[in-house]
């Protein structure tokens, strides 16, 4: 019997490195749709004739998606296929992203729902994924997939108000740009989609019982540190900008501090990626973290003129923050199974709780009629972080 050679072509396609890539420009397509709206949100109120309330809804149907769909994907991810879900994921963010660019109030809300749709789903399926394929790798590989997102939602922001001035097509290309990295990661999925699988053939007998993390202590606590992370960093996207003008500082240059606010989570996740691996554990990691946006949260609040400085800060705790948490879907669990579960859990109870920091913070801004009152809404929930952080971060499965 004649055994075919593999070509150098299939070879490199079933490759760690062609995974890698796939994972990467997947992640590229995870946050940058949604911080591209911050700078330009005005600009689209604007095109729309949208309230102040209405646009602020721009910014709290992704979280909702987001926590809404998390379970869902967990169980779709788990009987239809992690790979063939992530695609469809992919197809969900083209499709809404094109949508929001037809030109009609209906589309742009459509689109926006549409896509967060998409990333919720890839938002909960990656981690699992690396777990199953590269449980030695765990931690490199969603420090890469972290940065990506960072170093994409970064650049989106910087970008945004800039593209949007200079062309004629205004804000529509801003938010159009971000199609290229959808047309590429639905091309990259196809190999591995016909093989069903990435890297490993071993499996987990569908019959091992699994605790569920509702039900664990454990499984809380990882998801109140999602969630209070999470309010605060979309928060700050969604409201950095106003803030920022009102304290001097033109729409241009709020754009570019949350540019730099977000490209300094790359350091932070590269940093972590190198400590989660040489930690005994991820309790030091997160109370650090925790500790950065307190006191980024705090210099805005007390000396506003020095913005970049404190996002600086800030950014470092939400991109190791970020980290830790990706982190902790995979090391809290005890397979791709039950690391879906999670996910899908600490996704839907900490999108839920952080859609409301937004639309709180909005609320609050809007009846104290200044910005002391919200900022100080957020340091409180920066506080609850540093106290769950300890207890996330412990060396413990679900057990």
């Amino acid at each position: 019997m004649i055994k075919s050679t593999p070509t150098p072509c299939s070879a490199f396609l079933s490759s760690s490195g062609f995974f890698l890539f796939v994972l990467l420009i997947t992640a590229a397509n995870l946050r940058a749709p949604i911080t591209a709206t911050g700078p330009i949100l005005e600009d689209i109120r604007l095109t729309f004739s949208l309230s102040a309330t209405e646009a602020g809804l721009l910014n709290f149907i992704p979280l909702m998606m987001f926590a809404l769909l998390a379970p869902v994907a967990a169980s779709l991810g788990n009987k239809v296929g992690l790979e063939r879900t992530l695609w469809a994921a992919v197809w969900l963010i083209g499709l809404g992203s094109l949508l929001r660019l037809l030109g009609s109030a209906t589309d742009l809300w459509l689109g926006t729902t549409i896509l967060s749709a998409g990333i919720a789903a890839a938002n909960v399926l990656l981690p699992p994924l690396i777990k199953r394929d590269f449980k030695e790798h765990t931690a490199k590989y969603i420090g890469l997939y972290a940065s990506t997102m960072a170093i994409t939602a970064s650049l989106a922001s910087g970008i945004a108000a800039p593209l949007a001035r200079r062309t004629e097509m205004g804000w529509f290309l801003s938010a159009g740009i971000w199609l290229l990295p959808v047309i590429i990661a639905l091309v990259a999925w196809l190999p591995l989609l016909k093989s069903g699988s990435t890297l490993s053939s071993t499996t987990i007998a569908a019959s091992v019982p699994l605790k569920s993390p509702w039900r664990s202590t454990l499984g809380w606590q990882v998801s109140l540190f999602m969630a209070f992370q999470s309010m605060v960093f979309y928060t700050l996207i969604a409201w950095f900008t106003p803030f920022a003008e009102s304290n001097g500082f033109s729409q241009v240059s709020a754009g570019w501090l949350l540019f730099v606010y977000q490209i300094v989570a790359v350091a932070a996740n590269l940093a972590c990626m190198v400590a989660l691996k040489k930690l005994p554990d991820q309790r030091l990691i997160g109370f650090l973290a925790s500790l950065a946006i307190l006191s980024g949260l705090a210099g805005l609040l007390l000396l506003p003129h020095l913005a970049a400085l404190w996002l600086i800060i800030a950014g470092l705790g939400a991109g190791a923050s970020m980290v830790t948490c990706l982190s902790l879907f995979s090391l809290r669990a005890a397979d791709h199974r039950q690391a879906s579960h999670l996910s899908g859990m600490a996704q839907c109870v900490g999108y839920g709780l952080a859609a409301l920091g937004p639309l709180g913070f909005g609320f609050v801004h809007e009846q104290s009629a200044g910005w002391a009152l919200p900022l100080q809404m957020l340091i409180v929930v920066s506080l609850l972080q540093l106290m769950i952080a300890p207890l996330a971060g412990r060396k413990k499965v679900i057990g």
